[in-house]
């Protein structure tokens, strides 16, 4: 009778993204989530996450702030930062918001939240 068989226990996957990255790619977003610009977009680069970078921009230049933004593709950088849903907005290197396309006046409220 199958259904009274072995149980098959799964292995634990060793990181985030199902075994896919070694220990040097994970070192190497490590690495990149505290260098590099202090506001960054994660996202692959469809169309939502063109819209963040461009709404970010956007309240960047209206605070009169730096407009350097970063936007990362690479999921192992991602994943570094415990984002599973796109796109994403980081200042200083703390996730402040993910999943959805902020509006420049939301950016604007939380950039001022943030960096005070």
């Amino acid at each position: 009778m199958a259904l009274f068989g072995k149980k098959i226990i799964k292995e634990a996957k060793p990181c985030c993204c199902g075994g896919n990255c070694d220990t040097q790619s994970m070192e190497k977003a490590q690495v990149a989530k505290t260098d590099g610009a202090s506001v960054k977009v994660l996202g692959s680069g469809c169309a939502k996450c063109n819209a963040l970078e461009a709404a970010t921009k956007a309240a960047l230049q209206q605070l009169g702030m730096d407009t350097t933004i970063d936007h990362v593709t690479d999921f192992a950088q991602i994943a570094a930062y415990g984002v599973m849903s796109t796109p994403a907005l980081v200042v200083d290197g703390k996730v402040v918001a993910y999943g959805k396309v902020l509006k420049q006046e939301e950016v604007v409220a939380i950039l001022q939240k943030v960096r005070g």
